[in-house]
């Protein structure tokens, strides 16, 4: 892959695993030197061997604990990372869960878990990041941008999905921050986009993919016929992170092998 996030330092939350390893891998490739981010001491294991493949293939960064929903934790995080490397240039918002239940059954934890995870924690990531953008200005050495942030959010910030009220919820409220937040902070070189997983092979979603049955009661709903994998993703976020993508700003972009195309109505529905 060409070093196009070169001189770069980008943190990735929620890195331990699926999606967000991926995206540390592929990040890490482009050059950038990455923060592997883990949010408890049962996930560091993952997150040093995460970090241990990118060293191995060339690649640099360092593993950091962080809860992305609890604010002094995520100060110490960005301070810990300014600290070490002068600096941050991108931030993939990608930390996340999912605490199912049918909606007249789901308890206010298991609201508020989701919300303070995928929703909370993108806020608080977003200001600090965004705050370190305003106080070090442009560094045109490395990117044309300021800043760059990337939310991850889901296809389901626009499909509903019953039995999942509080992940959709988390995902639509992502949409219209993002939104907000490049349309507040474009003025001064900042970039904020999104990018929407459908099906992708990861832990999170096991009981879609991991029966031939399962899988294929889920290529019903993707027309592209195959389930998507981290990496996908991951050449994706460095595509957004890159001055390739520098008149992006304020977009959800879909990656989901069509999934939102609504397979279901190939055969008028």
């Amino acid at each position: 892959m060409e070093k196009v996030l070169q001189g770069q330092i980008a943190l990735i939350t929620g890195s331990s695993s699926g999606i967000g390893a991926g995206v540390a891998k592929s990040l890490a490739e482009a050059g950038a030197t990455v923060v592997v981010n883990y949010s408890s001491d049962k996930s560091k294991a993952s997150a040093d061997a995460v970090l241990k493949e990118i060293t191995d293939a060339g690649g640099t960064g360092v593993v950091i604990q962080c809860d992305v929903s609890e604010e002094d934790q995520v100060s110490k995080l960005f301070a810990d990372v300014i600290a070490k490397y002068g600096t941050i240039d991108i931030l993939i918002n990608n930390a996340g869960l999912q605490r199912d239940a049918k909606f007249h059954e789901m308890t206010l934890e298991e609201w508020n878990t989701v919300i303070k995870v995928n929703l909370t924690g993108q806020f608080l990531c977003a200001r600090e990041a965004i705050r370190e953008f305003l106080r070090r200005g442009p560094r045109p050495e490395v990117s044309a941008a300021t800043g760059k942030i990337i939310c991850m959010s889901s296809v389901h910030e626009v499909i509903p999905w019953a039995g999942h009220v509080n992940y959709a919820a988390s995902k639509g409220g992502i949409k219209l921050m993002m939104q907000s937040l490049a349309q507040e902070y474009g003025p001064q070189g900042i970039r904020v986009n999104s990018i929407c997983p459908g099906a992708i092979q990861t832990p999170i979603n096991r009981g879609a993919w991991e029966t031939p049955q399962a899988l294929n009661s889920l290529m019903t709903l993707i027309p592209y016929n195959r389930i998507g994998q981290p990496s996908d993703i991951g050449n994706l976020a460095v595509f957004l992170a890159s001055d390739l993508s520098d008149y992006i700003t304020g977009a959800s972009i879909f990656i989901d092998g069509g999934m939102t195309v609504f397979e279901s109505f190939a055969d008028n529905g």
